[in-house]
This record gives structure tokens, sequence and C-alpha cells, in this order.
């Protein structure tokens, strides 16, 4: 089977956690894969007809094919898969209302004319089946050869951490208020934020580290305590977790706002704890300060729960049979 990937770009994290680091395995299958960025434009996409009629499979990650290209693709009988791992359907946390007729509709034309959609969360699978009959649920993984546990060795210090990028950040700002109570009331505790952009703290130091592929696990190794902080609405509710899945993987608990996914990855009491004011943010985040044993505890927990259901070897073969199920799947058992 040949399969044609169109990804988002290959430095954009989607793209490498939920479609590049799977090669190996469709390879190990015996699939050919052709990898290329989404094209912008008729120009770019005539310039990739070839590689489109000699695909078995399109993958698309995230990004909703133009209309005149799924009629293209239906009219040359190749199967389309659907992966997306963000609410996109919605608009963001900033805008005062979530709701896009436009995202909307682009989001149902390519559930509808899709064979099997892939969505990172159960709540966005709730979304897809109301135009896909066929789809499943796969978390974004990490490669846990790539997160070794951190060390755990007494330090005078505590390191309270948060990776992210530019489009997330106003979550850390909005809960600075907690951030600068930690501060005043753990003259031992700091804040380290792993981005592209920082917030300004007051009462609380904070280290910046500009993220980078080749240094994230490194960073991420530091934190004695990682956060994810979000707001309840219909775009967070479709966040994935992945920032989670990251601290557990290398041994870290996590505190988070209970949205989403985050109420499955964070079991309360066993590798971190979940916070919806933000009394329960300074609360929780203080016991975890105060106690390095019940860190390590929590952190090696987390580990465990990462290495069985998180990891991209434990999710593998999963999407590799889906792919292979729907490459013998016959036309009338398709989603249209």
């Amino acid at each position: 089977m040949k399969i044609l990937f169109l990804i988002q770009g290959f430095s954009v994290a989607a793209s490498r956690y939920r479609v590049l680091q799977y090669l190996p395995f469709f390879k190990q299958a015996g699939m050919e894969t052709r990898v290329i960025q989404f094209p912008e434009g008729l120009a770019e996409w005539r310039h990739h007809r070839r590689l489109m009629r000699e695909a078995d499979l399109i993958f698309v990650q995230r990004k909703r094919l133009p209309s005149y290209i799924l009629i293209f693709l239906r009219r040359l009988g190749k199967k389309i898969v659907y992966d997306f791992d963000d609410a996109v359907m919605f608009k963001n946390s900033l805008s005062s209302n979530p709701y896009s007729l436009r995202r909307r509709l682009s989001f149902r034309r390519m559930a509808r004319n899709t064979d099997l959609v892939i969505a990172g969360n159960e709540f966005l699978r709730e979304e897809a089946e109301k135009y896909c009959k066929h789809v499943k649920t796969l978390p974004t993984p990490i490669d846990i050869e790539r997160y070794r546990q951190k060390d755990y060795s007494e330090n005078s210090r505590v390191n309270i951490g948060w990776i992210g990028d530019h489009g997330s950040i106003h979550y850390m700002e909005s809960y600075r208020d907690v951030w600068e109570e930690l501060g005043r009331k753990h003259k031992h505790a700091y804040l380290t934020i792993i981005c592209d952009t920082f917030i300004e703290t007051n009462d609380i130091p904070l280290v910046r580290r500009m993220w980078s592929s080749d240094r994230e696990v490194e960073y991420l190794g530091g934190l004695d305590i990682g956060v994810m902080p979000l707001f309840d609405d219909l775009w967070s509710r479709g966040k994935c977790g992945f920032k989670i899945i990251q601290y557990l993987a290398v041994g870290v608990p996590a505190v988070c706002t209970p949205v989403g996914i985050n109420r499955d990855v964070v079991e309360p009491g066993v590798n971190g704890f979940w916070a919806e004011t933000r009394e329960d943010w300074v609360k929780k985040l203080s016991l975890l300060v105060e106690n390095a044993t019940l860190r390590k505890e929590m952190g090696v927990a987390g580990r465990e729960r990462v290495i069985r259901e998180y990891t991209v070897q434990a999710c593998a073969p999963r999407l590799v049979e889906w792919v292979k199920e729907l490459g013998s799947r016959k036309q009338a058992d398709l989603n249209f």
C-alpha cells in the first residue's frame, strides 16, 4: 500500500508526534510512505497531482482539504484518513464567541468525505461522529526511548514548570496570581517556562528556556512539578494533554485543570492532582512543593502509566492496523 501524508509542517509538533514518528512502523508493516507539507493554493496542488494519483491512501493531518481536491480524490477512488488533535471546529480560547460557521462547515465537509477519522481525544471523537461513521481515538504519544526518567536527587529548590508555545502562553498569564502566591509562600520554589515567548513575574523567580527539539527532554527532566492550566471552554476540551504526557514520561507529577483528556491522564493522588479553583492550585502545588517523597512516588507512577498507554510504541500497532483495515475495505463499506 502507498500512503501519501499531508502534514502541517516538518517542524510542527502535531506533525512530528502524530505522523512523522509513526513512519518507521508503517515501513515495518510493508507500506510505502511519502510525506509532503500541506499545499497552499491551486498551483501547489497541481504540482502534487502525480503523488496523489499514485497513492492508494491519502492521510491528512489536521488541515481540511479544499472542496475541489476532495472531488478530485473521490473521482480517483482514493481512500482518505483525517487525523486531528485540536477543536478545529471552534475558535480558540481568546475568542469571545467560540462558534464559527466557517470552521464548522469546513470540518463537516472534511469528515463527511473521509473514510476514517482519527481523533486525539473523546471530545473530538464525538464531534467527528456527527458526520463520519468510522471514527477512532488515538492520543498524541511520545517516544519513550527519548524520554528518560529524571534524577530524583535532593535539591534545595523546587522547579515548577510549563512547556508550550506562543499560542497557549495566555493560560500561564491568566494564572499568574497563582504562581506569584506560590513564590511568596515557598521561597525555595521557582517557575520555569519552556517556550518561544514568556510571561513576567514579580514574586516568584522565573527561568526562561527557549524551546528546542534537541533540549526539550533535558529541560523537562529538570522540573520537579509540571503544570497545565486551562479554561473550561470548547477549545480547551479539545486539547489532548500532551504537556501532561511529557511531564509524566520523565517522571514528573502534574497538576492540571480537569478539562477534557486531562481528567483521563491525571489520576488524582496517583500521578498528580486536579485543580479547579485558584485555591486548589495553590493547595495542590504546595503539597508537592513541600514533599519530595510524594513528588517521586507520583512521578514514577506517572511514567509507568505513560509507558502502558501513551507511547508511540503502544499506539503504533493500533494505527497501522486501522490503516491496513481501511486499505482492504470495499468501496461500499466506506463513509459515504
